[in-house]
C-alpha cells in the first residue's frame, strides 16, 4: 500500500470518527484519552511525578488520532453551550493530547520539546491542528483560551497543562473531567509542591526553592480570583501548601508566616520520557 493511499485512508477514518462523534455528542468523560493515559503514563514511587511511555503510545497512534479527531469536530457553537468546567477540562485535555501528538511527530529523535523549534520559531507557536474551527498552536490553547482574562482565572491550570518536560508538573494518568476538575487541580497542586526535585524549603539557608513556573506565571496567582482556595498571591499559595513544601512544623510555620527568601530553580526541559528515565 502506498504512502499516499495510507494517508487517504487515515484521513477518511478520522473524518468518519469526527462525523460519528458529532452525531452522538461529545464524550465529556474523555474516555479514549483516559484509556491512553491510564496505560502509558508511569507514576513515580512518590506519586508526585510521572513519565510517558511514548514508544507505547506511538504504537497506538491511531487511537490518539481518533481522540484528537473528536476534539477537532467540536464547533464553537457546541463549546459555547457547555458548562465552564466542561470547557476547561476540554481545553486542558486538548493541550496535553496535542502536545503528545507533537512529540510523536519526531519521536524518538528528540531530547526535548524545544528540539521541535529553532532560534527563530517556537514549538508552541507551530500551527498543526484545528480546534473550534480554527487552525491553532499550543500557545493558542494555553494563553489565548485558558489564560484569557475572565475565561477561567484559575492559577491551578499550571499544574494541568503539561509541556512534555521533566520540569513540568506531572501528566496525570487520568483525563480531566468536569465532575472531578476541581479535585484534580487541587490534587495536582499538592503533588507538584510536594515534589522536592521541583519545589522545596531549605531550612539550613531559610530559602524556599520553587519551580520557574511561579516566576513566569506569578501574576496568575496574584489576581485574587481564587483567594477562597488559598491562592490570593504567591505568598498565600506557599503558605496554603506549607505541609507539602516542608517536613517539620517549625519549617511549615516559617512558610505560613512568610519568613523565607524566595528563589526559583532552573527548569528541566528534558523530555518526560519513561524510556530515558528507566520507567
Amino acid at each position: 500500500m502506498s504512502m499516499i493511499l495510507r494517508r487517504l485512508l487515515l484521513g477518511l477514518m478520522l473524518l468518519a470518527c469526527a462525523t460519528l462523534a458529532r452525531a452522538q455528542g461529545f464524550d465529556h468523560t474523555h474516555a479514549a484519552w483516559h484509556a491512553l493515559l491510564a496505560k502509558h503514563v508511569k507514576t513515580s514511587s512518590s506519586g508526585n511525578a510521572s513519565a510517558v511511555d511514548y514508544t507505547a503510545i506511538k504504537a497506538e497512534h491511531a487511537a490518539l488520532k481518533t481522540y484528537l479527531g473528536t476534539l477537532t469536530a467540536v464547533t464553537e457553537a457546541d463549546y459555547g453551550k457547555w458548562s465552564k468546567a466542561q470547557r476547561l477540562a476540554f481545553l486542558i485535555n486538548a493541550y496535553n493530547a496535542f502536545t503528545v501528538e507533537l512529540i510523536l511527530s519526531k519521536y524518538p529523535d528528540l531530547e526535548s520539546i524545544r528540539d521541535l523549534g529553532s532560534v527563530f520559531s517556537s514549538p508552541w507557536k507551530k500551527k498543526f491542528f484545528s480546534l473550534l474551527g480554527q487552525e491553532r498552536h499550543l500557545d493558542d490553547i494555553e494563553h489565548g483560551m485558558i489564560r484569557a482574562p475572565g475565561a477561567f482565572d484559575d492559577p491551578r491550570i499550571h499544574v494541568g497543562v503539561v509541556c512534555a518536560s521533566i520540569g513540568c508538573p506531572m501528566l496525570r494518568p487520568d483525563a480531566f473531567t468536569a465532575e472531578k476538575l476541581d479535585a484534580q487541580l487541587d490534587d495536582g497542586m499538592k503533588r507538584f509542591l510536594a515534589d522536592a526535585t521541583r519545589n522545596r524549603y531549605d531550612a539550613a539557608s531559610g530559602r524556599l526553592l520553587v519551580s520557574k513556573i511561579f516566576d513566569w506565571y506569578g501574576k496568575d496567582f496574584e489576581k485574587g480570583h481564587m483567594a477562597n482556595k488559598g491562592y490570593a498571591s504567591l505568598k498565600t499559595t506557599f503558605a496554603h501548601h506549607a505541609a507539602q513544601l516542608a517536613a517539620t512544623p517549625e519549617a511549615q510555620a516559617k512558610l505560613r508566616n512568610g519568613d523565607y527568601r524566595l528563589d526559583f530553580l532552573d527548569y528541566d526541559w528534558k523530555l518526560n520520557d519513561s524510556r530515558r528515565r528507566g520507567g
